[in-house]
């Protein structure tokens, strides 16, 4: 469930904001709005104005999201814009940008895989042990995963060269879970050359090795 935002328009604020919540399909605690005209009772009912306000709904795992990523960039006195949007897989994607925020990134994305296990964690917590809808949460800082993704397929497809010129395995550099699934589906579409996953989960690393019986169709 997507974040929705509505204007209303009632005799006061009160009902305003209870018949936002009740078009929305959610409490009225819930709802966040912004008075955007104030109401006014007239004289004998002349010149009265109505309340209108501005309602947004956030489901609680968008909201719980946003908040730990606005926390840690508060703690960490970080000057940053944080926006969010669903992509078209229906993922959650936060995108955090501003010039200091490099911190947030570490060696080869090691900090900003931290950061969304956890922001992930926060997104589908209980909340007064109430379980809410699952939501995946994608984070991404000053765009790095759009330029990661394009060095590892790069890196992908020059590895793949070695091994089909010298005819020997080449073992890449420990990398996450995401990163060797980059490097896994780039291969796939090289004919002649496959990969295989070996050491432990903290040290997994990618094989590039010679496979003469796969082919292109």
């Amino acid at each position: 469930m997507e974040r929705k935002e509505i204007t209303v328009k009632a005799k006061t604020v009160e009902e305003a904001v209870a018949q936002a919540a009740a078009e929305l399909g959610v409490a009225a605690e819930d709802v966040e709005y912004k008075v955007t005209v104030e109401p006014k009772r007239g004289f004998l009912g002349i010149g009265a104005t109505e309340a209108e306000i501005t309602a947004t709904f956030t489901p609680r795992g968008e909201k719980n999201a946003l908040d730990f990523i606005k926390t840690v960039v508060d703690d960490m006195q970080l000057e940053a814009e944080i926006t969010s949007e669903y992509n078209d897989e229906g993922d959650f994607c936060i995108n955090v940008n501003g010039e200091s925020v490099g911190v947030l990134i570490g060696h080869h994305g090691d900090t900003l895989d931290s950061l969304q296990y956890l922001v992930n964690l926060a997104a589908n917590r209980r909340d007064n042990g109430v379980k809410h809808d699952f939501i995946r949460v994608n984070l991404d800082v000053e765009g790095y995963r759009a330029k990661r993704e394009e060095t590892l397929r790069v890196l992908a497809r020059r590895s793949a060269e070695k091994v089909l010129k010298y005819k020997k395995s080449v073992m890449m550099e420990p990398m996450s879970p995401y990163e060797r699934r980059i490097i896994h589906s780039e291969i796939q579409l090289i004919p002649g050359v496959s990969t295989n996953s070996i050491g432990s989960e903290n040290n997994r690393k990618i094989v590039v090795y010679l496979d003469a019986a796969k082919t292109v169709d």
